[in-house]
């Protein structure tokens, strides 16, 4: 069973620039972090773009539905910007793959203390393994279906739609 992880920004893959005094992108986190966390089998990465979601458009989530579509493997982990998470996984589930799609991000950037990055990126790799083929939101150690997923930005969490 191999899983594709595709990589697409958000504050998952930002890094502290100094020098401009902002978060920005150089390169993705993800080659370092899983060289590092022993997984059991292999990954593949797959960087589609590496920009904030609030920056996205129709154009780049195509691109990350046609990555999904165009992936050999079943089981796909997507780290993604928080802020316009959902509306991927919207285009994404109303696509209807027969794949076990996984969106992930973080509050934090990985590069930060106490970031929360690789907590939401282990419970997206476990939710991968344990869920069937649809579309999944893994955030703040709980998996939602991308229909009941909405991001509360008062908690600064992601929780079901009726909450």
């Amino acid at each position: 069973m191999a899983l594709r992880i595709i990589a697409t920004g958000g504050t998952f893959d930002k890094q502290y620039d100094p020098i401009r005094g902002k978060l920005t992108f150089e390169d993705s986190h993800l080659p370092e972090i899983l060289k590092t966390a022993r997984l059991s089998e292999p990954a593949v990465l797959e960087i589609v773009t590496l920009i904030d979601s609030l920056d996205m458009g129709n154009e780049q989530r195509k691109s990350i539905l046609q990555a999904c579509r165009h992936s050999s493997e079943n089981r796909i982990i997507i780290v993604h910007g928080t802020d316009t998470m959902t509306e991927t996984a919207r285009i994404i589930g109303e696509a209807g793959l027969q794949k076990c799609i996984v969106l992930t991000g973080a509050m934090v950037p990985y590069s930060v203390s106490r970031s929360d990055a690789l907590f939401n990126l282990g419970t997206a790799l476990m939710a991968s393994n344990l869920l069937e083929n649809g579309t999944w939101i893994a955030m703040n150690g709980r998996v939602l279906s991308w229909k009941d997923a909405k991001k509360d930005r008062e908690k600064g969490m992601f929780v079901r739609t009726e909450q």
